[in-house]
């Protein structure tokens, strides 16, 4: 179920250089969400028709907050609004991270369901920290971050034991999330991951070594959102029951695949 809504902005503020958050007053977006799922936002300028997909970052009662990079105009937009002002936002969308379902999916493969590993790479932080608020098991994060700037990390400390790994080592393990993830021995029943299409490929590996699933959160640019425009599609290992190929629709079927179904 998807709602389109003008919600209010709560609070608007800068986290690091380049990222912005923004909390949404909504109706029912909010209370219908769930980890791993993106919120359309619309520009306020009507030349900008497309709206910009945002993964949702946090949930609290009717309140949803997204964080996001500027990389252009309508997130440039996005990040000089203050609170009290309103912008038009659908949502939620695609498919998240349905805890019931990949519990059940995991103790059927023969594993435990006690310990989850998360990933979260760049822009790709934000969005797992929605699910590692939601699970009740024991959960390490491995955060992978260009810089000092670990925007984020404290909220995550609060839910999860905290791994980080810098592009140019100034804070944490120097190198990738993979690489801090197998200095620090990381295990676990299922593995969670969000970012750059580098970093779920060497996660989906990760997995495969460790013989657990992963589930991994694609990024894709998108221009509808809503699966009728066919601009994010992705390659896929089961062919799709309409259209017969080996395709899926990042924003419909995804953004959260399960890492062995799809070609990446």
């Amino acid at each position: 179920m998807t709602f389109r809504e003008n919600a209010t902005i709560a609070k608007a503020s800068k986290l690091a250089n380049g990222v912005f958050e923004i909390w949404f007053e909504t109706k029912d977006i909010a209370k219908h969400a769930i980890p791993g799922q993106f919120i359309s936002v619309y520009s306020n300028h009507g030349e900008r028709l497309l709206p910009r997909p945002i993964s949702i970052c946090r949930v609290d009662g009717n309140l949803l907050r997204i964080v996001y990079r500027v990389v252009g105009a309508g997130t440039d937009e996005f990040s000089k609004m203050k609170a009290g002002e309103s912008l038009t936002i659908q949502g939620p969308l695609g498919n998240g991270y349905e805890l019931d379902k990949i519990k059940d999916e995991v103790l059927k493969s023969g594993r435990e369901f006690k310990k989850a590993l998360l990933f979260g790479g760049g822009i790709g932080v934000p969005p797992m920290l929605e699910l590692a608020a939601k699970l009740d098991i024991q959960t390490d994060v491995v955060l992978g971050y260009r810089d000092s700037e670990n925007f984020l990390k404290d909220e995550f400390l609060k839910c999860a034991n905290v791994h980080i790994a810098t592009d140019d080592g100034s804070v944490g393990f120097h190198g990738n999330v993979i690489d801090a993830a197998k200095n620090e021995g990381l295990e676990a029943d299922v593995i969670f991951a969000c970012g750059p299409l580098p970093m779920l490929k060497g996660v989906k590996t990760f997995a495969e070594s460790l013989g657990v699933k992963a589930y991994i959160s694609l990024e894709e640019k998108m221009a509808c959102g809503i699966g009728a425009c066919l601009a994010c599609v992705c390659k896929t290992t089961k062919k799709d029951e309409h259209s017969k190929v080996n395709n899926a629709r990042v924003c419909k079927e995804g953004p959260v695949f399960d890492a062995a179904e799809v070609e990446i």
